[in-house]
């Protein structure tokens, strides 16, 4: 397959700026400044068909029209690199590589929305990236691909890198935007939307690294070229699905959009470790549902991945093999979505906490017939939370409770849990 967002990247390194150059790099920005319009650029996002691979999945080029040209005052562009759900490191393994990527793409998706200070929100934790991405900024502004007068082409823009102060809240775009403006991160009331009203009150666009990684492909190729890398005709693109638990070969893997779920565990994986057996695994990220081996041949695509059941979300894959406990994974993933929970509404402060001690109960042998009741009516219930954080943790308690049903209901039966074997959520 041809690689887009792994092209450019060398073995245990950083790719330097001049290879990024000698292969190609800011080619599409030296092509969008001298040939194309901002329109030109805008437009080849939506005929690509790009969508968001921060979790939502929403087209890229259609938000970025949401976004009025005849306001007064600034417009922002933000990169959202708060990558801090359980099995998602694509945008770590991105801006350790190659910072150059994200870069040049940012620097398109500027010139198409006239955004001329842009900013770059990244986890804490990602001290590595963080410091490339200041060095590569630093290169690219002596270079003239950023800063005053682009390539003399009269486009102008300001790259700044913020560390976050780390909370799982700040990767929802308008809790994001508080944290950027030194308040509170809690989540907006929406409408207005941040492509109105959103960084000090002007127009925003919050993208993800990925998203934007994806952009100078598109423009340097076109976007029907970008759409064929897919491996099934309804999908476009190519997607990064970051790997992890009892699979022999766990790693970020750049791989067409609409790769099955079973092509991803037997072929880059290596198939399951050695005395595993594939028993389920969460196919999006932390706050999705479940899938199991009746997904095995679902094309890991936005919207078949949703007619199965669940979300594909970052693409974070995690395996379990038949030792794992269901149960107890779910309740591993409970506890980091309550502790991670801003406070902001009663949904989310007080019934994460409540179906955490339900879980609780029943892993530990004193859970009761009717608690399975009560879990599903919260599924329901933690829908309707201020943003998205509670019903995405609902996500594989749901899974937990339509697929094995029969396994929670053995942990109450037999007052205890039926797995001895240490399983991936107790390491």
């Amino acid at each position: 397959m041809e690689l887009v967002l792994f092209r450019h990247n060398r073995p245990g390194r950083m790719t330097s700026f001049d290879e990024y150059r000698a292969d190609g790099g800011f080619n599409a920005l030296t092509r969008a400044l001298g040939e194309l319009s901002p329109n030109d650029v805008q437009q080849a996002v939506i005929d690509s068909g790009l969508r968001g691979r921060g979790g939502a999945g929403f087209p890229t080029g259609r938000k970025w029209s949401f976004v009025p040209r005849d306001l007064p005052g600034p417009r922002y562009l933000i990169c959202n690199s708060d990558e801090m759900e359980p099995g998602t490191y694509k945008d770590r393994v991105l801006l350790e590589h190659n910072p150059w990527l994200l870069i040049e793409g940012m620097t398109l998706a500027c010139y198409a929305l006239g955004v001329n200070h842009a900013f770059i929100f990244i986890r804490r934790g990602y001290e590595q990236a963080a410091v490339n991405l200041r060095q590569g900024i630093a290169e690219a502004r002596r270079a003239g691909l950023l800063g005053e007068n682009i390539l003399k082409s009269g486009f102008s823009l300001e790259l700044d890198v913020h560390q976050s102060a780390g909370r799982y809240i700040c990767g929802e775009e308008t809790a994001l935007i508080n944290a950027l403006e030194g308040i509170r991160a809690n989540p907006r009331a929406k409408p207005p939307f941040p492509a109105i009203k959103g960084l000090w009150g002007q127009p925003t666009v919050v993208n993800n690294v990925e998203t934007l990684s994806n952009v100078p492909a598109i423009i340097a190729n076109g976007p029907a070229w970008w759409q064929g890398l897919a491996a099934t005709p309804e999908a476009a693109g190519t997607k990064l699905f970051c790997i992890s638990g009892h699979v022999a070969n766990p790693e970020c893997f750049e791989l067409p959009l609409g790769t099955t779920l079973g092509e991803i565990i037997d072929g880059p994986c290596g198939g399951m470790r050695p005395g595993s057996r594939f028993k389920a695994c969460i196919p999006g990220g932390a706050s999705t549902p479940f899938f199991t081996h009746e997904h095995w041949d679902v094309a890991m695509d936005f919207d078949p991945v949703a007619k199965a059941g669940s979300r594909l979300g970052t693409g974070g894959i995690i395996v379990f093999d038949q030792s794992t406990c269901m149960v107890a994974v779910t309740l591993n993933l409970i506890r980091f979505f309550a502790r991670e929970s801003c406070g902001w509404c009663t949904p989310c402060r007080e019934g994460l906490p409540f179906v955490r001690h339900i879980l609780e109960k029943i892993e530990n042998g004193s859970g009761e017939a009717g608690d399975i009741d009560i879990l599903r009516e919260h599924v329901h219930k933690l829908n309707y939370a201020f943003c998205a954080l509670a019903p995405g943790a609902m996500g594989p308690l749901e899974g937990l409770l339509r697929l094995f049903e029969d396994e929670v209901r053995e942990h109450i039966a037999k007052g205890a849990c039926p797995f001895t074997t240490p399983n991936l959520c107790q390491n």
